[in-house]
C-alpha cells in the first residue's frame, strides 16, 4: 500500500492571531508547530507532504519553514487564492477572503493520487492521532475517516472558536457534523452563538472535528460537486465560506460517504489567539520533559 500524503492547511495569516502564526516557534529549539505535525506524521507513515499556502506568503513560507522539511520527504506547495473558481463564477466585488477550506482542499486535487490526511497548520493533534489515522489510510479502506476530539478541551480561555460538532453512532461512524462558529467557554460547559444571535448550549463532551481527516482520493469529485452548489447559493456574498466539515455533512446526508471516528488519547492544543500561545509552549516544553519530544527535534 502507497504511504498517503499530508496535506497542510496554511493559507491563512491569522488575524486573530495578529501575524503569521504558522511560522511563529513555540519548541525549544525554535520548533513551529507544523514542525511537531509533520514529525508525528512521517514516524507514523506518511510519504509526501503538500502544503496549502498563499502566493504572497510563499517565500516567507518556503524559507522558514518549507525547507527544512525538503530533506526528510517530498514536499510541493499549491496555492489558495480568491480567483480560484470553477468556469461562470466571479469575485464578488468587496470581497477579500479565500472561500475556506473546502477549497482549500482542492487546491491539491493535481498533486494528490493516494490516501490522504488534511490538518491544520496552526493544530497540535499529538503522535497519536497520526499513529491512528495512517493505519486507516494504509487499510485500504474506501471509508473517510477523522479524528474526533473533546469539545472543552479544544476551547480557547481568550475568545470564541469555530468547531464542527459531530454526533457518532454506536458502531463509531459519524452521522452529522455542524459547524458552529463562535463557541465560548460557559463554565464548565460551553456555547455556541449563531449569526443571528441564538444561543446553543453545549456540555462540553461532545466530539468535535478539528479538521484533521483522512480522504481517498474519490473526494476531490464530491467536493467540487458540493462547492460548486455553494457558489451557486452563496458566491455573492462577502464573507461566507465553504468549510469540509460542512462539505462532508452533504455528502453524509446524501448517503454518498462513510466516515469512520477515530480517537486518539492525545491532547489537542492550538493557537488561535496570541494569548493562546504560553498555553502552547508550556504544553510542548511538558511533552519535552516527559521525553516523548527531543529538545531538538530535527537531531
Amino acid at each position: 500500500m502507497q504511504a498517503p500524503t499530508l496535506l497542510v492547511m496554511a493559507a491563512g495569516m491569522g488575524s486573530r492571531y495578529g501575524g503569521l502564526k504558522q511560522i511563529d516557534s513555540v519548541g525549544p529549539s525554535g520548533e513551529t508547530i507544523i514542525d511537531y505535525s509533520i514529525y508525528d506524521a512521517l514516524r507514523a507513515g506518511f510519504g509526501k507532504l503538500v502544503f496549502v499556502i498563499r502566493k504572497d506568503i510563499e517565500q516567507a513560507f518556503k524559507e522558514t519553514v518549507g525547507k527544512r522539511f525538503e530533506k526528510h520527504a517530498p514536499v510541493e506547495y499549491v496555492f489558495q487564492e480568491l480567483k480560484n473558481l470553477p468556469p461562470g463564477f466571479s469575485i464578488p466585488e468587496g470581497r477579500t477572503k479565500p472561500w475556506g477550506t473546502t477549497q482549500a482542499v482542492l487546491m491539491a486535487a493535481d498533486v494528490i493520487r493516494e490516501p490522504f490526511a488534511v490538518i491544520n497548520a496552526d493544530d497540535f493533534y499529538g503522535a497519536e492521532s497520526y499513529r491512528v489515522l495512517a493505519e486507516h489510510l494504509k487499510s485500504g479502506s474506501s471509508d473517510f475517516s477523522m479524528v474526533g476530539f473533546i469539545l472543552r478541551n479544544t476551547l480557547s480561555d481568550f475568545g470564541s472558536v469555530a468547531r464542527g460538532v459531530c454526533r457518532v453512532d454506536d458502531a463509531g461512524y459519524l452521522q452529522t457534523v455542524e459547524e458552529l462558529t463562535s463557541i465560548v467557554r460557559d463554565g464548565e460547559q460551553a456555547k455556541n452563538t449563531d449569526p443571528s444571535g441564538n444561543v446553543m448550549q453545549l456540555s462540553g463532551d461532545e466530539a468535535v472535528s478539528m479538521n484533521m481527516w483522512g480522504f481517498t482520493p474519490m473526494i476531490f469529485d464530491q467536493l467540487r460537486t458540493v462547492f460548486h452548489k455553494f457558489l451557486e447559493r452563496s458566491g455573492k456574498e462577502l464573507k461566507t465560506e465553504s468549510y469540509v466539515p460542512t462539505a462532508v455533512n452533504e455528502l453524509l446526508a446524501a448517503g454518498q460517504a462513510r466516515v469512520k471516528v477515530l480517537r486518539s488519547a492525545d491532547p489537542w492544543f492550538g493557537v488561535t489567539y496570541k494569548e493562546d500561545r504560553p498555553r502552547v509552549v508550556e504544553s510542548i516544553s511538558r511533552l519535552v520533559a516527559e521525553g516523548r519530544y527531543s529538545a531538538q527535534l530535527w537531531q
